[in-house]
């Protein structure tokens, strides 16, 4: 196994240690169409047992993900199951729990992502695999709960890492010079996100049309059928109305208080809640989980609301540049608190790196253009945009900062470097714990895979 010095080289990027494939890997290479295997049972960890096709499933992922690679994925791919396998076999021996509904809420995301890629259209999504989305989640379901038993007991190995600020400052003292990654140009930003308000006469609107559905259903039309054809909510629309199994909080406050009081199969009345106007029916309840299904539909933000919405958040914008208001008060006073930055003082977060960091090339093309030309410090203009909700939406943004491309350095890039200290203390301790648990767990390798030296190194450990 891997030593703790060996295990300390440096990185600038999360480890992709040998401990098991991301869960969204994972999600890919099942559904990927492959020839057929011939199965057969190639290893056994613990009580835990693995395919041959597992194995060639994420060996061919890998392979497309890096064609010109001279990897033996095959050999790497075991490995990392194994690893997997032995942290799932421990998590059973430990008893720790992953319920259905984390496992269905996983599910559910993986395919909500996977939709995003065609434009929320679930025929083209089954024919680009050949599954229904149903097929596809069963498929993976029992990966899916195995990832999440083996990442829970990751966590728990993991739980108590930490770097101090020498450790930090040595971790980095001890990259050679030539090896210092060259940071391009970054910027953080800060945004107000500001929701216009629906007059009167379209909220009336969007009511007696909800209002219209629901005698429809009353008098014997199909609920999914209205919900595919109406439904302002296009993601569970597709699924007419759909909303799965959801435990306590998913919802907004208005629409869970209706929800959790139906029947089974009662049709509420009509709920508003800040998305619009609902139709809920729920299906089934067991404890703190529903299943329900509705009906969204949204008022339609006219010309005039979006000129008001304007020329309100510039008179904000203009509070600010003349210090009558912070920035970060602004946003807690006028911002949409259903955006990710209302509740981190409007400092937006990269999906991709998870700090507030973004390469130039990382902006979506309107933010980049907002803030264009700006100087550190500067409030852009305020600029529409659509939410993933598909609401119309204004914000402005912050330049809160901006780098040139520079070479690693403390000073600038800290945090990227104790992130990247601390992952590496993260691997020495998994390693560390796979070494250990290899001697007491049986572990049993076909033949065929007999000429990889990661796995022999892996069999002498478990004897």
């Amino acid at each position: 196994m891997i030593n703790q010095t060996d295990n300390m080289r440096i990185q600038f990027r999360p480890i992709r240690h040998y401990f098991g494939a991301s869960l969204l890997t994972l999600f890919s290479c099942a559904l990927i169409a492959q020839p057929a295997i011939i199965d057969k049972v190639v290893a056994t960890v613990g009580g835990e047992v693995i395919l041959l096709s597992e194995v060639e499933e994420q060996s061919n992922y890998a392979k497309q993900q890096n064609p010109d690679s001279k990897v033996d994925y095959s050999c790497a791919s075991l490995q990392s199951i194994i690893v997997t396998k032995l942290l799932v076999n421990q998590a059973k021996l430990d008893s720790i729990d992953v319920k259905e509904e984390e496992v269905e809420n996983q599910l559910n995301a993986r395919i909500d992502r996977l939709l995003s890629y065609f434009n929320q259209d679930e025929a083209a999504l089954q024919e680009y695999y050949g599954q229904s989305v149903t097929d596809m989640k069963e498929q993976m379901r029992t990966d899916m709960r195995n990832q999440l038993l083996s990442e829970r007991m990751q966590g728990t190995i993991t739980g108590k890492a930490s770097v101090t600020p020498a450790e930090v400052k040595s971790f980095y003292e001890r990259i050679p010079k030539d090896s210092l990654p060259y940071f391009n140009s970054e910027v953080e930003i800060r945004e107000l996100v500001y929701k216009p308000s629906v007059n009167a006469e379209e909220k009336k609107r969007a009511r007696e049309k909800v209002e219209s559905l629901r005698q429809r259903i009353l008098d014997g039309e199909v609920f999914a059928d209205l919900a595919k054809k109406f439904s302002d909510d296009t993601g569970s629309g597709s699924q007419g109305g759909d909303l799965g199994w959801q435990k306590r909080g998913t919802f907004v406050p208005e629409f869970e208080a209706t929800c959790y009081n139906l029947e089974k199969n009662e049709l509420s009345d009509i709920v508003e809640t800040e998305f619009g106007f609902h139709i809920i029916q729920l299906l089934e309840r067991r404890g703190n989980l529903v299943h329900a299904r509705h009906i969204l539909v949204r008022p339609e933000i006219t010309e005039a609301d979006l000129d008001a919405a304007r020329l309100k958040l510039d008179s904000i914008r203009t509070l600010i540049v003349k210090d009558s208001i912070s920035f970060g008060l602004a946003v807690k006073k006028y911002g949409d608190k259903n955006t990710q930055s209302y509740h981190n003082d409007g400092r937006v977060t990269n999906p991709r790196s998870g700090n507030t960091f973004f390469e130039v090339a990382d902006l979506d093309t309107d933010v980049f253009f907002a803030i264009d030309g700006l100087k550190e410090g500067a409030i852009s203009e305020p600029n529409p945009f659509r939410a993933p909700d598909g609401g119309k939406y204004f914000r402005i943004i912050l330049l809160q900062s901006r780098t040139k491309p520079h070479k690693a350095n403390l000073k600038q890039d800290y945090n990227k470097i104790q992130t990247a200290a601390l992952e590496q203390k993260k691997a020495y301790y998994v390693d560390k714990w796979v070494t250990e648990r290899l001697r007491s767990t049986f572990l049993s390798v076909d033949e065929l895979f007999s000429k990889c030296p990661e796995i022999e190194e892996m069999l002498n450990q478990s004897n």
